[in-house]
């Protein structure tokens, strides 16, 4: 992706594409956020410790976030350079262009497959950019080849204001996502309804209260609960309820689980 940027930059200064420049100075940003996300992923492979009890995965949040604001930015600057051009627009080398759109396309597929099976919001931010830079190159195909039969100059830096208007508005929602996982919001409402059904249908609980459901990183999940349940007879019952709710819960794919058992009579000690 790095090696190709360079050729972009090129390219786009050959061409006098301001299409291809907004899509190089993107293709910069993701080399810089992929090598970031990498680094944070790595680290966020290490395991819990005295300092970080929870482990290390918040850590690949923060490779989301650094991509989106680097592509904010860069949108931004696109934007500044395309603007004017809409007044003075020039006739860009649609030849060039359109084998910058073909090698665009296989170069950001080949990445966009690499990264297809990620699940954290840090590989999902990624893959999305990915996913933008192949429909942005089709859209330059498709320009560059409208250009060599009609002189329509003006075809250019309007694609380079949709391509960064459509990648900043997605930025902003997964910026959006990113920032509500950094301020602990349930990730997925249905799986939480899920949760508190599963744990209420069991025959043994008559009431759930203080549920909490957060994610580290879009991928891995935690779980907080409390249960109040009848008085228990010995550890034998006391061991067949702890494997139900774990049997209930199974399905959940939670990374971290952790249920306090209260008996009917006694109070709530977080009330």
């Amino acid at each position: 992706n790095a090696s190709f940027t360079v050729i972009e930059f090129f390219g786009g200064y050959w061409t006098d594409s301001t299409a291809i420049m907004a899509d190089a100075v993107h293709d910069l940003g993701d080399s810089f956020v992929i090598g970031f996300a990498w680094l944070l992923s790595y680290l966020a492979q290490k395991n819990a410790d005295s300092a970080y009890t929870y482990g290390y995965r918040r850590f690949s949040l923060l490779g989301a976030v650094v991509s989106g604001l680097v592509l904010s930015v860069g949108s931004m600057l696109i934007m500044a350079e395309a603007v004017p051009r809409l007044l003075d627009p020039v006739m860009p080398q649609a030849a060039g262009m359109l084998g910058l759109a073909i090698a665009g396309i296989v170069v950001n597929g080949i990445a966009a497959m690499t990264l297809r099976q990620g699940k954290t919001m840090n590989e999902q931010m990624l893959n999305w950019h990915l996913l933008e830079d192949v429909l942005g190159w089709v859209a330059v195909l498709i320009v560059a080849t409208v250009m060599q039969i009609i002189d329509w100059p003006i075809l250019d830096p309007l694609l380079s204001i949709g391509f960064t208007l459509f990648i900043l508005i997605n930025v902003l929602r997964n910026l959006w996502v990113t920032g509500r996982l950094f301020f602990q919001a349930v990730l997925d409402p249905d799986l939480l309804t899920c949760v508190r059904e599963s744990l209420m249908s069991l025959k043994e609980i008559d009431d759930v209260h203080h549920l909490h459901l957060w994610s580290l990183d879009g991928e891995h999940h935690v779980l907080t609960a409390h249960v109040r349940v009848e008085p228990l007879k010995d550890i034998t019952e006391y061991s067949r309820l702890k494997a139900t709710i774990n049997s209930a819960l199974a399905s959940q794919d939670l990374a971290h689980t952790t249920i306090e058992i209260e008996l009917n009579e006694e109070p709530c000690r977080d009330e």
